[in-house]
């Protein structure tokens, strides 16, 4: 978001319905093709029809209406039109997470991504008082950064609040954002650096400038690497008491 021209990022990468079905043709021709060349003569490795398949139309994984990905989040659903159901990270690698600013208020962030016309969202949205929400599910490719490619690889982040406005982005905000990123990085196995955190700026083909010059990439970072050793050191207590 960010570009100042509308709240809420509108139209940034909602795929079209002509678009789905090309697709859902190709990857059914792919998947027989593939299928084909294995037999005949075993052309694809495993992990590649793995992913053909996990990319079928109808092949999912169980989902709980109302499940959140992040344990600290509550579930507000997102619009069906502003997200393309998927099986991340089977089908598309996650490897990226993307910062936006909202250009407005929590509320607004929610709203915005209710509407179906909107067509585009972020699987969530942190507050200044460090709220978070999510309305898409991780395994899922949420419209939110105008490309494609970058859609299907990010887990998208939403912060209340406007680029020009440094006071917008609180301590609250801060912290509660960078432990969310934390925990994404470490169960995706996601690097945390300059290179796989990003904003959405930095997006290939982008027209917004979000999350903006006053975003503190090096508090944030260190935020980040902070609350992502803490959940390690978490992980393998709850790992030592399992085994005892």
């Amino acid at each position: 978001m960010g570009n100042g021209n509308h709240s809420a990022g509108a139209g940034r990468g909602a795929d079209g319905g002509q678009d789905a079905r090309r697709r859902t043709v190709r990857r059914r021709s792919v998947l027989i093709g593939a299928g084909v060349a294995a037999a005949t003569g075993g052309v694809l490795a495993r992990d590649q029809l793995g992913r053909l398949w996990y990319q079928v139309p109808g092949v999912s994984k169980p989902r709980v209406e109302g499940a959140v990905d992040y344990a600290k989040a509550e579930w507000v659903a997102a619009s069906d039109a502003n997200w393309r159901r998927a099986d991340r990270p089977d089908d598309f690698t996650v490897d990226r997470v993307i910062i936006h600013v909202v250009q407005g208020s929590y509320a607004v962030a929610l709203k915005v991504f209710q509407d179906p016309a909107h067509r585009a969202a972020t699987h969530y949205v942190v507050g200044k008082d460090g709220r978070v929400a999510q309305l898409i599910r991780e395994l899922d490719v949420a419209y939110q950064a105008g490309n494609r490619e970058y859609n299907e690889r990010a887990v998208g982040i939403e912060h209340e609040g406007f680029v020009d406005r440094p006071q917008d982005f609180t301590g609250a905000m801060y912290e509660s954002s960078a432990r969310l990123t934390a925990d994404i990085c470490l169960r995706h196995g996601i690097p945390v650096d300059r290179t796989h955190v990003i904003g959405h700026v930095e997006v290939p083909g982008t027209d917004h400038t979000d999350p903006g010059p006053h975003w503190d990439w090096d508090r944030y970072l260190r935020l980040v690497r902070a609350a992502k050793k803490q959940l390690e050191r978490e992980r393998k207590q709850d790992e030592r008491r399992e085994r005892a």
